[in-house]
């Protein structure tokens, strides 16, 4: 397989330099490429990243010699940068960092305006969710709505979670409990059998507006308090950091509330907040994940010319078709823990978003 991707020279130097015959430039000649993400405009205003990529030296007389990796899979999208006039070309084998996914994808040659991000399995650790965010709500809901039950909102939350556990009985779904009357004076009893229903729902992970409505407010407290820090890929932010600057909105689609990845991204551990990245949070509100109409949805509001205009990515494949059968730009997250996707799944993967070229 060919993998050709761009490292930056000086005209002036002796290392390799650049020249754009076909439109296309390749590289020549040994020069030592750092190993951290190198960024470069094209003629296009593309930015190709290399990753790890190191010492080459091969030369065969004025024509690049190609180096095959058999490690990275062929591209299917590349940003090349138009080189200076006299220049020469090297060729460089892409690094074994990026083998298991497909090669990079160019925001600006595909005309995207919008980066779209699913939570967990693509920008945070499905673990954080798991083994953090779940258990936290499983056993804090209690304290939280003996602390707050008379409060509008949290009256308000009761309703909603009423209105769930009413039609999860009609539907006969496992784990329902039925609750006191509204009117019963008993809050405890009500409170009994509100946990007991939450805590079946949690334990089924339901992506039920009700149920991650409530576990939004339980994880504020959390997070308030310091006991819960977010969690977020360093790519993630690299990224986030990066398409800010080029003018690329980024939002988030989650089945989470929209207080909850509020929570997450405004109090990461390791980065603070990163909120400033983010133009607006969609959650359940607006449909489901796996309605294609939740997506059109999401493009009707951001109120660019085309669905094809937005980059959705999510780790799920139901999701992914979706957002696909609604017109939008689709990378599958491949992470640790995630989901096996299925065999001949269509969609081109990603397992950084360092594969995401400006």
């Amino acid at each position: 397989m060919l993998l050709p991707l761009v490292a930056s020279s000086s005209a002036s130097t002796a290392s390799a330099g650049f020249f754009s015959g076909s439109g296309r430039s390749f590289l020549r000649d040994a020069s030592i490429v750092p190993h951290h993400h190198t960024h470069h405009t094209s003629s296009s205003g593309c930015r190709s990243l290399i990753q790890g990529v190191s010492k080459v030296g091969l030369r065969y007389g004025s024509n690049p010699l190609l180096l095959r990796s058999s490690l990275a899979p062929p591209p299917s999208h590349h940003c090349f940068r138009r080189a200076p006039a006299g220049g020469r070309t090297v060729v460089v084998a892409a690094a074994a960092a990026a083998a298991a996914a497909d090669s990079n994808y160019c925001l600006t040659a595909k005309d995207i305006r919008c980066v779209v991000m699913d939570i967990e399995g693509t920008t945070t650790p499905i673990s954080f969710v798991a083994d953090v965010l779940f258990p936290y709500a499983r056993a804090n809901a209690r304290a939280h709505l003996a602390a707050t039950y008379h409060t509008q909102q949290t009256r308000e939350d009761v309703a909603l979670l009423r209105a769930q556990i009413d039609e999860d009985l009609a539907e006969g779904v496992t784990g329902a409990v039925a609750l006191p009357p509204p009117d019963d004076i008993d809050q405890d009893k009500t409170i009994d059998g509100l946990v007991a229903n939450v805590q079946a729902m949690i334990d089924a992970d339901r992506k039920l507006t009700a149920l991650k409505q409530l576990q939004g407010r339980v994880w504020r407290r959390g997070f308030e308090s310091g006991e819960i820090k977010g969690e977020v890929y360093d790519d993630v932010v690299q990224a986030l950091a990066e398409w800010d600057a080029n003018g690329i909105k980024s939002y988030i689609y989650s089945s989470g509330s929209r207080e909850a990845q509020r929570l997450i991204f405004g109090n990461t551990a390791a980065h603070g907040d990163l909120r400033r990245y983010l133009s607006a949070f969609f959650d359940t509100n607006v449909g489901g994940k796996k309605e294609s109409r939740s997506y059109y949805e999401i493009w009707q509001t951001l109120g660019v010319d085309s669905p094809s205009q937005i980059l959705f990515l999510t780790d799920v494949y139901q999701e992914a078709t979706a957002a696909r059968d609604a017109g939008l730009e689709v990378l599958i997250s491949i992470r640790p823990g995630n989901a096996p996707l299925p065999e001949d799944h269509g969609f081109q993967t990603i397992t950084s978003f360092a594969q995401i070229a400006t």
